[in-house]
Order: structure tokens, then C-alpha cells, then sequence
């Protein structure tokens, strides 16, 4: 099984909510990206989104454009990145990885040379924003080699595009709050409620939600909704105040150690 599926089967045995931190690779400083990997991971993160820098994001609000900004400057790249995912599997092979980013950097590190480089370095799954559930065989030679596509659902998704997507995902859906770029605090737990019981009427795939959370607030709200929750702008925003690899891995453990607490207090049915 893929890291991601035997995570999710773990969550559930224990009757457990993921955590699922989202942190730009190479931001705040590209020497400290693994140790804050494994930061996270000593915090309670039961699996890492780890973005790709890009110079165009359409779904990303400020906070997740400017530390891809800081990255594309210091000249973070696919290459580094898998570097950076090979040196954390020397000491943790089991944490899945999933990159999320844009096509752009994989069209062009090309398709099957990023595909076999990605399963080497121990990659588990991508989410590329652009490339839609009608486009997904773009991805195939990742497909292929193992990788686990991981597709997104909002709140405007149809039913009949929901239904394409249950049929091709892998790994988990990632549901997508409300209509709006990350970072904004949009979040109604009502609404997505009705939209991840939904979404889990046909098939067992997990659903995770992110966009609009912060704290250990909103995960808990969150938690009593989905699979896992993802938790993206509120640590970037964070981790961009650090001036050194020290102060990042503290921040890390700072920010997500509060929502694993909340998490881990919650009573799971």
C-alpha cells in the first residue's frame, strides 16, 4: 500500500483525525526545510503537503505567493525539493509526502524523468492544482510509477464532475472550504458539513478540508467533519517570521502542537 492509504487505514483503526500540514519547500530558509519537516512530524502531523514553488499560483492568496516568491529567489526547484524529500526518508520512511503545486515545473523537469525521480526520493502523492479531473491522464506516467494522485472538490463541484473524480482519486479528496484563494477567512462549518457528507455517500476515500484554518478552533470544527484537516497560510505566515534553522523548527512545533492537542481531545465515533 501507498504511505498515504496506510496512514489513512491507521487514522482509522485509532479512531483517529489527520493532521495535515501545508509548508512551501525552501520557505523560510532552504536549509531548514527538513528539519521543519521533521518538526511537524514530531508535532503530530500524520502526513506533509509540501509545496512546489511557482511563479503563477491561481488558487494561492498572498501569504502562499510570497513564500513562493522567497523560494523561486533563492532558487528552489524540483531538484532541491526531492533532495530535500530523499534526506527526510534517510530517518523517516513512513510520514507520507504529497506535492502540491502547479504542472508547469513537472511538464517541464519532464514527466517520466519526474515521475521516476519522485518514487526514488520517496514521494507518496501530487496534487497539481491545474490539472483537472477531465486532464488527468497528463499525469499518467506518475500514475504509473506508483504516485497517487490526489484531486480537489469545492463547493461549486457538480455532481457530475464529483463522480469522475470519486472514480480516479487515490490517497484522499482534498475539499476545498468555499469558493475563494487560501488564506481567507471564509470558513462555514455548516456548509461544509453538508458537502463532505456528500462527498462520502459513494466510496470510502478520505476527505480532508482545508482553506480557512487557522487555529485550534477551526480544526476542531473541522475535525468533527472530515477525514483530516489541512492547515496551510496560518503556519507559512508563521514560519516566515524565522531568521534562523532554530527559530523555524520552534515556530513549527509552536503552531501545529495546539491543533494536534485539539485534535487528539475530540470524541471520534
Amino acid at each position: 500500500m501507498n504511505r498515504i492509504d496506510t496512514r489513512f487505514a491507521e487514522l482509522r483503526e485509532k479512531k483517529r483525525k489527520g493532521l495535515i500540514p501545508f509548508m512551501t519547500a525552501g520557505d523560510p530558509l532552504p536549509d531548514a526545510t527538513v528539519a521543519i519537516m521533521h518538526a511537524l512530524v514530531a508535532a503530530g502531523a500524520d502526513l506533509i503537503e509540501l509545496g512546489v514553488p511557482y511563479s503563477d499560483p491561481v488558487a494561492d492568496g498572498p501569504t502562499i505567493q510570497h513564500s513562493s516568491e522567497r523560494a523561486i529567489v533563492r532558487g528552489v526547484g524540483i531538484s532541491a525539493i526531492l533532495d530535500w524529500v530523499r534526506e527526510f526518508r534517510a530517518t523517516d520512511t513512513f510520514t507520507p509526502i504529497v506535492l502540491m503545486g502547479y504542472l508547469n515545473p513537472i511538464e517541464i523537469h519532464g514527466y517520466a524523468r519526474f515521475a521516476a525521480e519522485a518514487v526514488a526520493a520517496g514521494v507518496d502523492g501530487v496534487l497539481v492544482v491545474d490539472v483537472p479531473v477531465e486532464e488527468a491522464a497528463t499525469l499518467k506516467p506518475l500514475i504509473d510509477a506508483g504516485i497517487e494522485q490526489i484531486f480537489l472538490v469545492a463547493p461549486t463541484t457538480t455532481d457530475v464532475r464529483l463522480a469522475a473524480i470519486r472514480a480516479r482519486a487515490r490517497g484522499f479528496i482534498y475539499y476545498v472550504s468555499f469558493a475563494g484563494i487560501t488564506g481567507a477567512n471564509l470558513l462555514d462549518g455548516e456548509a461544509v458539513r453538508g458537502k463532505v457528507a456528500h462527498i462520502k455517500q459513494s466510496g470510502d476515500i478520505p476527505v480532508a478540508v482545508g482553506f480557512g484554518v487557522r487555529d485550534a478552533a477551526t480544526v476542531t470544527a473541522v475535525g468533527g467533519i472530515a477525514d483530516a484537516v489541512v492547515v496551510g497560510s496560518a503556519l507559512v505566515t508563521r514560519l516566515a517570521e524565522a531568521q534562523d534553522s532554530a527559530a523555524a523548527v520552534a515556530i513549527a512545533r509552536e503552531v501545529l502542537a495546539p491543533m494536534r492537542a485539539a485534535l487528539d481531545g475530540m470524541q471520534v465515533y
